[in-house]
């Protein structure tokens, strides 16, 4: 009690640290270059001593020097729940401060907003994760299930110095955990119907396609640039990387995929019937897609395989013709469509390049006729009743793809409200990255409310 008899707003204490650790984290500079280029120990040294102070115990995985993954288990009232996991990285991609409005390492809070690197992807979770488990342990709650945290390394390379080294290496610390919860779902989406009524969209993720990177390789016949060689490599190369390019995926449509059309047709006042006799996903889903206005682009990514060459390497001097040229390519593939995939590369390389995985990752689904994506949305309408929440299968990847390999169900879970024209998803990887103050205590009681309930 105050000394004016008024109970405290039991947010006060939250509300202020979710900022604070938000700008404390992205103070510390984890970039991430690649290639075992980053030291995310900072950051972790900065969590398990938010996490320490609260009373648990943190453990800190460190599986090359400075790469640091911290893991704590908050234990729930019942111990016959299944466990769930929530996980976020603590690594951030490249930021040039000559681009931006703002230092991208000062954390600056300005005009309501907390500005820099990892303020949206994702040190902004890890900062309300914090904030919120410090909470519980202050005013003596806890959730029903064992809450397993999860502040990993290297999310934005290969995994390997984080959640993929936690799942081959240290297994035992996720026992009992079924799903688990990350980023990239549950913000606010602005759209509208056709005669311009605003809609507020929260897509929560219930999937994710399959990362394939590759490594297309030419061979030919090394020579001098001034006579004809018609076992060119980089000629080869070209036209292969070129046929890639214009590919045209075939629409293939999965469960959560066709969830996610129908739910967002009907909050936009679309009518949509994807069983109707007549439908073919071919001809109708792009006429469909075009008429959902911006909500498309939640969804367009998502309703094919994707191929985007990315990386040229070739020679050393413009008069020598070299015997190999090489290219890098992000391709992207749905559930259930690895072999399609294969396919269709070994037809657009031909037989003048080769190709071959450079990382590849599995494809996800989850379920969304399931307790835990029913108390997801409750959660979000709760604190937005007029909100419609939709199902989408993430065109990108996260660290729920390792974490599959031990049974664990993945969802895009990290819930912000965002006010209409910040375009959240420019931000992600984007120049003056930046997260609402009001979106980071939105999402702390989101979170609050979800993992307090859910079965």
């Amino acid at each position: 009690m105050g000394n004016d008899g008024q109970q405290r707003d039991p947010w006060a204490v939250a509300d202020d640290e979710v900022v604070r650790f938000t700008s404390d984290l992205i103070r510390l500079d984890t970039t991430n270059r690649g290639g075992g280029d980053c030291r995310e120990r900072p950051a972790a040294e900065y969590a398990a001593a938010r996490l320490a102070e609260a009373g648990l115990e943190p453990e800190m995985i460190e599986p090359a020097p400075g790469r640091t993954n911290v893991v704590a288990r908050v234990r729930g009232t019942d111990p016959a729940a299944p466990g769930l996991l929530v996980h976020g990285h603590l690594d951030v991609v490249p930021a040039d401060p000559a681009d931006w409005a703002v230092h991208p390492f000062s954390g600056e809070v300005r005009d309501g907003m907390v500005w820099g690197r990892g303020a949206v992807d994702m040190k902004n979770t890890v900062a309300m994760v914090l904030a919120l488990v410090r909470s519980w342990a202050a005013t003596g709650r806890a959730p029903r299930r064992d809450i397993v945290l999860a502040f990993t390394a290297d999310e934005e390379d290969s995994a390997a110095h984080g959640a993929d080294h936690l799942v081959r290496h240290h297994a035992h610390l996720f026992e009992g955990c079924t799903e688990g919860v990350s980023e990239s779902g549950a913000y606010t989406f602005h759209a509208a119907t056709a005669d311009g009524r605003p809609v507020r969209l929260y897509p929560v993720g219930a999937g994710e396609r399959g990362s394939a990177w590759l490594r297309l390789t030419a061979r030919g016949t090394a020579g001098h640039g001034s006579k004809p060689n018609p076992d060119n490599a980089v000629g080869a190369l070209a036209a292969a990387v070129a046929r890639v390019d214009a590919h045209r995926w075939p629409v293939r449509l999965t469960p959560v995929t066709r969830a996610a059309l129908t739910e967002t047709a009907a909050a936009l006042g679309v009518k949509a019937d994807l069983d109707a006799p007549g439908f073919d996903p071919e001809r109708d889903v792009d006429a469909l897609l075009a008429r959902l206005g911006t909500a498309a682009d939640l969804l367009a990514p998502t309703i094919r395989n994707s191929a985007n060459p990315t990386m040229l390497d070739a020679g050393y001097k413009v008069n020598v013709i070299p015997g190999t040229a090489t290219a890098g390519v992000d391709g992207r593939v749905l559930p259930g469509a690895e072999d399609e995939f294969a396919a269709a590369l070994d037809a657009l390389t031909g037989p003048r390049v080769d190709w071959a995985y450079r990382h590849r990752s599995p494809a996800l689904l989850s379920p969304i006729e399931s307790p835990t994506f029913a108390a997801m949305r409750a959660a979000l309408l709760a604190h937005d009743p007029e909100a419609h929440v939709v199902p989408v299968c993430l065109s990108g990847g996260s660290d729920a793809k390792q974490f599959s390999e031990l049974g664990i169900t993945g969802y895009g879970f990290t819930p912000l409200r965002l006010p209409p024209g910040l375009d959240y998803g420019a931000l992600f990887h984007g120049v003056d990255e930046r997260v609402p103050v009001d979106a980071l205590r939105f999402g702390a009681r989101v979170l609050d409310r979800f993992l307090t309930t859910v079965e």
